[in-house]
């Protein structure tokens, strides 16, 4: 073979792409619209359990309270020395444990919903 064969064989450098089709190309590659969707999405899902635990748990768990409301329960504790008052507030973290679970049960659905469908791969089977 001579060399003007072997000049025609050299792959081409790839083609110059502008900032904007660049910009496309990333946002296809990282999938970042379907991440800023789900972000979206999860966002308004997350505002949806949060009124659900508010209005519906919370007052459903108060009825067993001789407070009348999870998120009141708390504890004063006064320092001795100093005369500072200290609230723990843990009526509210428990709301936010609740809060949380019920995300996270949701999200688990969603993921074995979805793995069922091959629309996401299944992290637990080996590969």
């Amino acid at each position: 073979m001579d060399h003007r064969h072997q000049k025609n064989m050299v792959e081409q450098p790839p083609a110059k792409q502008g900032f904007t089709q660049e910009f496309m190309g990333f946002l296809k590659t990282f999938g970042v619209i379907g991440l800023a969707i789900a972000f979206v999405i999860g966002a308004a899902a997350s505002k949806l359990v949060t009124a659900f635990v508010t209005d519906i748990v919370n007052p459903i768990i108060g009825l067993a309270l001789p407070s009348g409301d999870l998120k009141s329960l708390m504890t004063t504790v006064t320092n001795s020395v100093t005369g500072a008052v200290s609230e723990f507030k843990y009526g509210d973290l428990i709301a936010n444990i609740i809060d949380f679970l019920i995300i996270a049960l949701i999200v688990f659905i969603a993921y074995k919903i979805l793995s069922k469908y091959k629309l996401v791969d299944d992290k637990t089977k080996p590969a």
